[in-house]
């Protein structure tokens, strides 16, 4: 039989433990590392272009422009409000981003359940893409989602590869407690 991979692998086949130790990083961890870098470049791309057009988006996207109880308001309580919207959104995503780079280094490292945890938001990235595309008509363009959908397609491909798989479930040593490495 060839050394051909199969299309399909069984579950039990998956769950079988590696006995083998794989001692060199594969190419496929390495990318998809430097895939969830480049994802986090891309949200940090995305926070600062979310910065500059905030007032569009504030008006035109969320619809505040047309609301009276909004148009109400004073311009200082106005500014008030639309500065602490911005804010939070620039801090739980500027914190979803350092998570996500921390999850790139463990990646890189070979930590199995770091891969598997990016390769489901990933994929919940994806659904969330497609979803948004088929219901709300949102468009998946440069400037929208097609780099960040690009990006998770890419990771979930190289980390989903059974090198990658092999890197991140290898036999480790295990190091005695107090000892210095």
């Amino acid at each position: 039989m060839s050394d051909k991979r199969r299309a399909f692998e069984s579950p039990a086949d998956l769950a079988r433990p590696i006995t083998q130790p794989v001692l060199r990083r594969p190419a496929a961890t390495t990318m998809g590392a430097v895939l969830v870098v480049l994802r986090v470049l891309a949200g940090v791309w995305w926070l600062l272009a979310l910065t500059f057009s905030w007032n569009d988006v504030l008006l035109d996207d969320l619809g505040l422009g047309d609301e009276p109880d909004f148009q109400a308001l004073g311009n200082d309580v106005k500014e008030a409000i639309s500065s602490g919207i911005l804010n939070t959104v620039l801090i739980v995503g500027g914190i979803v981003l350092v998570i996500e780079l921390l999850f790139a280094l463990l990646v890189f490292r070979g930590v199995n359940w770091a891969r598997v945890v990016v390769m489901v938001f990933a994929t919940l990235s994806i659904i969330g893409s497609f979803v948004g595309w088929w219901l709300g008509g949102q468009e998946i363009t440069v400037h929208t989602t097609l780099v960040t959908l690009a990006l998770d397609i890419l990771v979930l491909l190289a980390l989903s590869s059974q090198g990658a798989r092999a890197y991140a479930r290898r036999p480790r040593e295990r190091r005695a407690r107090g000892s210095v490495a």
